[in-house]
This record gives structure tokens, sequence and C-alpha cells, in this order.
């Protein structure tokens, strides 16, 4: 299921804007003229063979250290892009939004992104984002909430 449709079937506000390609969390920023803290970033990782979506600013850095130790795993590591193509196969690859549940996947947010009152992030693809309030994404991701980012 695309991000747009989702978004539109849950009736929260939002706001897709279109921009030149961009690859990075921080080109995400740069294009939409906001600070990379509130760019939210989606990095797929393997933990104990289970996949989950870790969501964190853009200028963050996945801790899988700190990540393992709160969820009690015995090993994380970052999903290659064979793993992401496959279960992200409606997206271009890196432009993934920050919904694991439209993949079946459980969605942890790093708590550092609690602190803004709305995110940004990419709807898909390389030259559309999505603007929405925090409030409204953690109503519909429902991620749970810890601290993984450095």
């Amino acid at each position: 299921m695309q991000v747009i449709e989702f978004l539109k079937k849950s009736g929260v506000s939002y706001q897709l804007s279109e921009h030149p390609s961009v690859f990075t969390a921080q080109q995400v920023a740069a294009v939409e003229h906001e600070p990379g803290r509130f760019v939210a970033k989606p990095v797929l990782v393997k933990a104990d063979d289970k996949y989950l979506m870790c969501v964190l600013a853009a200028p963050g850095k996945i801790d899988l250290a700190k990540l393992s130790k709160q969820i009690g795993a015995k090993s994380v590591d970052l999903a290659d892009e064979k793993d992401m193509s496959r279960i992200f196969a409606d997206c271009e690859l890196g432009a993934e939004p920050p919904f694991g549940k439209l993949y079946d996947l459980p969605t942890i947010m790093d708590k550092g992104l609690e602190k803004d009152d709305h995110i940004i992030f990419q709807a898909g693809t390389h030259e559309q984002a999505v603007h929405m309030s925090l409030a409204d994404y953690k109503k519909l991701a429902e991620p749970k909430i810890l601290d993984i980012a450095v």
C-alpha cells in the first residue's frame, strides 16, 4: 500500500510537497528548508532474525548496541539493500516512509523526535515529501519510543 493512499484513508491532515530528487534525509531537510531534526529517517534493522523499522531524526545515527540492549536482542544489524528492496517493493530504494505497519513491521521511534511538533519524511519516492504533525504520525505509526540514536 502506498503511503499517500494510507494517509488519505487515515483522515489526518498532511501536506505533500514535490522537490528535485534527493537521496538522503539531510538532503530532504535542505530542499524542504527545514532543520534536519524534523526529517524522519527510517532505518531497517534485523534483530534476532526479525525486521524492525527504526525512525530517527536525519542528523542522528542509530546506536545498534543501545537498541539491542533495550529490546533484549542478541544480535542487531542493519538490513541490506536486497532485503530493503524486497520489503519495500512499492518504494524507491532509500525513500521508504516511516510507517512499519504498512509493511508488517514493528516501528521504533527515537525519543529525540518527540520534542518537535511536526515531522517530514519521504513518500516512497526521491521527489516527494510529506509534512505532518508529530501527534498524527504517532497516532498512525503507533511506534514504541526508545532512546536509539547517537
